[in-house]
């Protein structure tokens, strides 16, 4: 029967308080107190869907209070500046500092365990210099692309409008215009609000072409021409898939189409709208080629490139077959990471799909540089880069330049607060619900987008001058040292296997990625059977 303490317990007190009405008018506070106590006991007993509020009234109500404030508590006071996922207090509390423009330097010494592996760390140089440029760039344009682009070497990752809500994307849009870096557009169109402030923009086609979508959800070149015209778009990004959840389709039920996202995203208001989990418009190697140059020439010869989260590696050598073969290739590769983030996603998809970006990003410099490609196709790297030594160590290892979602989004005042998918974000960013995007300023919040940019592209500069060179374009696998085992570190060419150049093309057999090479074809994304 002590189960049921708390529900007697709130009864009694009612009893008790209520007869006390007659004495004094002042206990008519404990009556309403102890009604609904009594009241939520009574439900608790009678309802027949949780066992444990049936069993135990009252108290096992605890249990639920406890798991809605567990990452209140955690991320407060119980976990160590080091130990927070996925960003912890040091890393969010450093972009928080630079977007608000202040000091974000630490003291004492590092709190990391530099003993164990997979420590890394920047070998700088005795003759270390100060840069002079405070805004490096990166020319993105393949052999025949008539409008090539000046990049940052760190932008703004994609985001669509709809899982971020308007005050959010214009604010960044806002905040990209005044640093000169630019803003992806996520695979849910174009939309007005990242039209807003004038910024760079990315434009992001995903499988449901989304602001060229025909009716029957097919890609419609027209469209994609009169939506990529615009000067504010400054290349085309192709999503083949994506870091948290590659493979993976999605569903935007007709209840979320309001009239603002079906403008965006050319689709009608009220429907439920299918993204498949590959595209329609090709289905082999060489017909993402011909797509690209497709999209290319509509585009009036804008860079076009691709986004992929690797899998299976012989599709990354397939793709490299067919650009040799064709003679066509992406002006850039965007490489996103496993570790990548997402509104909402299955914690499969998440936790064990898809490569990291370190493996994915290893695997794609080595198939571009041993087929000798690299010299005209960028690579960025997307997934978890927030700090100047994480860009560089990508940059050392092939990367060209750098995305970041979440690192813009904690500088727009993100919490990790981690409701993103319930569209009940506190700070208003990663939702569309009008009185909680009433607390994000936009001009305030923009600002703090662009100090995030240029005082992380300040410790980059100094970072790479440590390390004894000007442009962070100059930094090689050899200025990375890693850490294998706590008494073995080895300089990245060797910890990750780097490939020569042409390798791939003179002698593949005699790589790491011979029996790989083997099985990719230009025709098929399917594995050819070798024995």
């Amino acid at each position: 029967m002590y189960r049921f303490l708390p529900l007697f317990a709130s009864l009694s007190m009612l009893a008790l308080f209520s007869a006390c009405l007659m004495v004094s008018s002042f206990f008519w506070v404990g009556v309403i107190v102890m009604a609904a106590l009594s009241g939520i006991g009574l439900y608790d007993l009678l309802q027949t869907r949780h066992t444990l509020w049936r069993n135990f009234p009252i108290a096992a109500r605890i249990r639920w209070a406890a798991e809605e404030l567990r990452p209140f508590f955690r991320a407060y006071i119980v976990e160590s500046d080091t130990e927070g996922r996925p960003f912890n207090h040091e890393e969010r509390t450093m972009v928080y500092r630079r977007a608000k423009n202040v000091s974000s330097v630490e003291p004492f010494g590092s709190q990391l365990d530099i003993e164990r592996p997979p420590y890394e760390w920047l070998s700088h140089s005795i003759a270390a210099r100060h840069p002079t440029s405070t805004d490096p760039r990166v020319k993105v344009g393949a052999p025949g692309t008539a409008k090539p682009y000046s990049a940052s070497v760190l932008n703004i990752s994609a985001m669509s409008f709809g899982s971020l809500g308007s005050h959010a994307i214009e604010a960044l849009n806002r905040g990209a215009a005044k640093g000169g870096f630019y803003h992806d557009t996520g695979e849910g169109g174009v939309s007005k609000h990242h039209r807003a402030g004038g910024g760079d923009l990315v434009w992001e086609l995903g499988s449901g072409y989304f602001g060229c979508r025909a009716k029957d959800g097919s890609f419609d070149p027209a469209r994609f021409a009169d939506v990529a015209a615009s000067d504010q778009i400054k290349m085309i990004e192709i999503k083949l898939s994506q870091g948290a959840k590659p493979g993976h389709g999605g569903v935007l039920p007709g209840n979320k189409v309001t009239a603002e996202i079906a403008e965006a995203r050319g689709i009608p208001v009220g429907e439920t709208c299918y993204s498949p989990a590959a595209h329609t418009a090709f289905s082999t190697p060489k017909g993402l080629m011909d797509f690209i140059a497709q999209l290319r020439e509509l585009s009036g010869g804008k860079p076009v490139g691709i986004k992929l989260c690797v899998g299976n590696r012989w599709e990354v050598l397939a793709l490299c077959k067919a650009m040799l073969e064709t003679r066509i290739m992406p002006d850039f590769i965007v490489v996103d990471g496993a570790e990548g983030g997402t509104g909402a996603a299955p914690a499969e998809f998440m936790d064990h799909i898809g490569a990291p970006l370190r493996q994915g990003l290893v695997l794609v410099r080595n198939a571009l540089v041993g087929c000798d490609l690299k010299q005209h196709i960028r690579i960025a790297a997307s997934g978890k880069q927030i700090s100047a030594f994480s860009m560089a160590a990508s940059m050392a290892l092939g990367a060209d330049w750098i995305n970041t979602a979440r690192g813009f989004m904690f500088s727009l005042g993100c919490i990790q607060s981690l409701n993103c998918h319930n569209n009940t974000c506190p700070t208003g960013i990663a939702t569309t619900d009008g009185g909680r995007q009433r607390g994000l300023v936009i001009p305030d919040k923009a600002e703090r987008v662009y100090n995030f940019h240029r005082n992380t592209i300040r410790a980059l500069m100094e970072v790479i001058g440590a390390a004894g060179v000007e442009h962070p374009g100059e930094l090689t696998p050899r200025h990375i040292m890693h850490r294998v085992t706590e008494d073995i570190a080895k300089p990245g060419h060797r910890a990750y296997k780097l490939l020569e150049p042409n390798a791939l093309i003179s002698g593949a057999k005699d790589t790491h990625l011979a029996r790989e090479w083997a099985m990719a074809q230009s025709g098929s994304f399917a594995p050819l059977r070798i024995d």
